[in-house]
């Protein structure tokens, strides 16, 4: 399936520049519950575009919002009028059953949101966290992860960063504050949720 929305990207003028918008995090067999009906439109429809989201990339209340935007632009609708038609020509479109079946899934495996009082925001860590985690998805709450799993994660999403060609501190495009991914993974971590001892 993924080979046939390649190639069909491929030949579409406008494939480069969708697949731009999202960076290759994840595969199909990689998705929460993924022989899932949820899993499989998660596949079977996002991937026309741009490369597979993960559920975690938006909080459960946006999600809803995001599928029915994406669902609107793949039926030809869209800020580019006739462009937007052109572009979405070889896209297929959820049924109204299917999209409240891809919402549910999104929303069940979604990103669990940092609570807005929450005392890791409270820091100049917390700042960078805040400006840099959220350029690209729903804060996450810190006790998601354990202490010793963050440093992967964010050395992850350095490279989704990357790819998007987003702020991620070099000297040429700094910010105030600059972002210091080591003291965001110390805060992440003193936040972190404990490991469980066997």
């Amino acid at each position: 399936m993924r080979r046939i929305v390649r190639r069909a990207r491929a030949k579409s003028p406008y494939g480069q520049m969708l697949e731009r918008i999202l960076p290759p995090a994840i595969e199909p067999k990689d998705l929460p519950e993924p022989a899932s009906e949820g899993a499989r439109l998660t596949a079977r429809y996002c991937v026309q575009c741009h490369n597979l989201p993960n559920p975690r990339m938006h909080s459960s209340a946006r999600w809803k919002q995001v599928t029915d935007r994406m669902i609107w632009r793949m039926r030809g609708n869209g800020n580019m009028g006739g462009l937007m038609k052109e572009m979405m020509a070889e896209v297929s479109a959820p049924t109204p059953g299917e999209a409240a079946t891809l919402v549910a899934y999104l929303r069940k495996y979604s990103q669990k949101e940092i609570a807005p009082g929450h005392p890791a925001l409270k820091s100049e860590a917390g700042q960078m966290f805040s400006i840099a985690c959220s350029q690209c998805h729903a804060l996450p709450d810190p006790s998601q992860h354990t202490a010793r799993e963050w440093p992967l994660v964010v050395e992850r999403m350095k490279g989704h960063m990357k790819w998007v060609n987003t702020v991620v501190g070099s000297a040429e495009l700094r910010t105030t504050p600059e972002l210091k991914t080591g003291e965001i993974v110390a805060l992440l971590q003193r936040y972190a949720r404990r490991d469980s001892v066997n």
